[in-house]
């Protein structure tokens, strides 16, 4: 079987896991399904296939897992690079006054015993979700220039071989590895690891949900960190909101809570997070990190846009 057959045949079966690498890359849903499409439209012309080694089978079968990963992360650098340097240069934490977040993975809360169908992620998010990340490590990977975040996500996420993200990227191995290092380094220090068991951090959020809605402030600023960092991306119709403190969120999120007819736990990038609802849409979606048993940071994504375009109305039926 010729290299461009078996790429056009595993490229298929692998396009959820193509999605998962390019959101990665991009921090977009819908920018990761067009570059995916973009990348199959790209190995179709005469030739593209053919690096792929044609057998024997499992080689080819490897290799051609490889060549598709490629294939994606090159067209994502591509759209990451055309976003202009100014962009690049941007803080998503909201220190030129503007806070733009990733678009979230939304699933529904498992039920007793993670029963019954539709109660977890599906295919697709799973998917998505297989290599773990969450909201604030997607956040924190928007701060690095296009070929830090490849070689990062390449490296670390998709286990590609150095050489390989050398190739992608066109530049030395040894230039590749000190591009993933520096990004490894700069993620860590911007969004530290969360407090490891997940039923520990539903609890806190669940708090927070509790006291948020009977207007305790005093329960609210108990499951607080006293330098919590509440971020709000409202897109182009309405202010970025950068709030710090304990008293300062407590208070917002009283104010907040109120203007939300319910509020459901969900799950955000596969942590515990909250979905309010107003006149049967969707109004926000919060990701909670916490440490140390506590809230250390609240990412509220309310751009009407982007909440409409997730499709979240579907995780009320």
């Amino acid at each position: 079987m010729g290299g461009s057959m078996v790429l056009a045949r595993r490229f298929e079966e692998h396009r959820p896991r193509l999605r998962a690498v390019a959101y990665r890359l991009l921090g977009s849903l819908g920018e990761a399904a067009e570059a995916v499409e973009e990348a199959r439209l790209r190995l179709e012309r005469p030739g593209a296939g053919a690096d792929a080694d044609p057998g024997p089978e499992a080689g080819a079968v490897r290799n051609a897992d490889r060549a598709l990963t490629a294939a994606v992360a090159r067209v994502c650098l591509d759209r990451l690079r055309s976003r202009g340097a100014a962009r690049r240069e941007e803080d998503p934490y909201g220190e030129d006054g503007r806070v733009r977040l990733p678009d979230p993975v939304v699933g529904r809360v498992p039920g007793p015993g993670h029963g019954g169908p539709g109660t977890g992620p599906d295919s697709e998010q799973r998917a998505l979700l297989s290599d773990g990340c969450d909201l604030p490590f997607m956040t924190a990977l928007d701060t690095l220039g296009p070929a830090e975040r490849v070689a990062l996500v390449l490296c670390d996420l998709c286990a590609v071989p150095s050489d390989e993200v050398a190739e992608v990227l066109g530049r030395t191995e040894a230039s590749a590895r000190q591009l993933a290092d520096r990004a490894r380094r700069r993620v860590r220090a911007a969004a530290p690891a969360p407090d490891g068991d997940p039923e520990h951090r539903r609890e806190v959020v669940a708090a927070f949900l509790a006291a948020a809605g009977e207007g305790d402030l005093d329960a609210l600023l108990a499951v607080l960190d006293p330098d919590v960092v509440a971020r709000s991306d409202g897109g182009t119709l309405r202010p970025s909101l950068l709030r710090r403190g304990a008293t300062t969120v407590a208070a917002q999120a009283v104010i907040f809570a109120r203007l939300a007819e319910a509020a459901h736990l969900v799950l955000v990038n596969g942590a515990p997070g909250v979905m309010a609802v107003a006149e049967g849409r969707v109004i926000s979606v919060m990701s909670f990190t916490v440490r140390g048993g506590r809230v250390t940071a609240l990412d509220v994504l309310t751009d009407p846009d982007r909440l409409t375009r997730l499709g979240l109305t579907a995780l009320l039926d």
